[in-house]
């Protein structure tokens, strides 16, 4: 009976560890070591705020680059983040990935099939992923400066500035923020 007590006693004292103390210590340390005090980070046009710069956001028209396809619900709904879990076999998700290129080349009539990065129709793991590489972008630069009677060596020049360099040159692999690239764009022709 002794040691049945004991352990109901540390089980208590670690369900209150686990789901209090060890919570509050990951957020203490987030406030201090985390970026933006352990918060999300918020993208602003005009002063507004348009969106969380960690979740991909929905651009469906010509004058904006576009994001990864989303699984996630309607648009990116981070409620129902998941990835779709149909294998590269399952016939369902190979029209679905077919509709999308399909849907890109009407886009993009300047691209070859074989040219339609992997990335700009398959949907990620989250399904919430807000960046794309600089290739996904730059084969949007063509459709984007011409929808927005703007140069492309302009628009190329943009993407430039908004790709992200690997965490210390090592960690990672260059990206790009879709939403802070729209954004960027929008600060651009606002000048």
């Amino acid at each position: 009976m002794k040691n049945f007590i004991k352990s109901i006693r540390l089980t208590l004292v670690f369900c209150l560890f686990f789901s209090v103390f060890y919570i509050l210590i990951l957020w203490i340390f987030a406030q201090f070591a985390g970026p933006n005090s352990g918060n999300a980070e918020v993208a602003t046009l005009d002063g507004k705020v348009v969106g969380a710069a960690n979740v991909g956001q929905v651009f469906t028209e010509d004058i904006y680059f576009w994001g990864r396809p989303s699984c996630a619900g309607d648009g990116y709904d981070a409620s129902s983040s998941a990835g779709s879990n149909k294998g590269p076999t399952n016939e369902e998700y190979l029209a679905e990935v077919e509709t999308r290129i399909d849907t890109f080349l009407v886009h993009h009539p300047y691209l070859e099939r074989k040219d339609v990065p992997a990335e700009m129709v398959t949907a990620s793991g989250s399904g919430l992923d807000p960046d794309i590489t600089p290739e996904s972008a730059y084969v949007q630069v063509k459709r984007v400066a011409a929808a927005r009677n703007m140069d492309e060596t302009t628009v190329k020049e943009i993407v430039d500035q908004t790709i992200e360099k690997p965490f210390l040159g090592l960690f990672g692999t260059e990206k790009v923020n879709v939403l802070k690239l729209n954004i960027n764009l929008e600060n651009y022709e606002n000048k």
